[in-house]
């Protein structure tokens, strides 16, 4: 099945307005509290009625972007399976929509997708992550 597909079998954001909130309506802690690291990395997003394959295009210590034309709706929880490149066992990690940059009619929008944050990350999982995020931010600072 193609990844389009796929995406077009996950749902399309209902008609209400669910747009990512000013600065000033988000609450301190959802800020970018952590640097963004520019990533393309394939993710499986699961619901429990929901099958989205796509990309993450930048990860944090508290959460990820996941570059879609049909993101899912604020405050729905997902299963997300990722591999960092070069390993071979994938990160399996429960998220939260927490804003959606949905696809605007007639008007330019290139990035449309959904901002998710971790949550309920067992101790192991947190420091995995963490340890992936580092390093790649490390290996970056110092090849530039």
């Amino acid at each position: 099945m193609t990844a389009a597909l796929i995406e077009a079998k996950a749902g399309s954001v209902s008609g209400e307005k669910s747009e990512r909130p000013a600065p000033s309506e988000r609450a301190g802690s959802d800020r970018r509290s952590a640097d963004r690291i520019d990533v393309v990395w394939s993710v499986d997003c699961e619901t429990e009625d929901t099958f989205l394959y796509a990309n993450i295009t930048n990860i944090s210590e508290v959460g990820i972007f996941v570059r879609t034309n049909e993101p899912l709706e604020v405050g729905t929880r997902v299963t997300l399976k990722f591999a960092p490149p070069g390993s071979h066992d994938p990160l399996v990690l429960t998220g939260q929509v927490q804003w959606v940059n949905p696809i605007r009619m007639l008007a330019s929008n290139p990035n449309p997708g959904m901002g998710i944050r971790f949550i309920d990350l067992n101790r192991d999982s947190r420091e995995r992550l963490v340890g992936v995020v580092r390093t790649i931010a490390y290996v970056r600072s110092s090849t530039n």
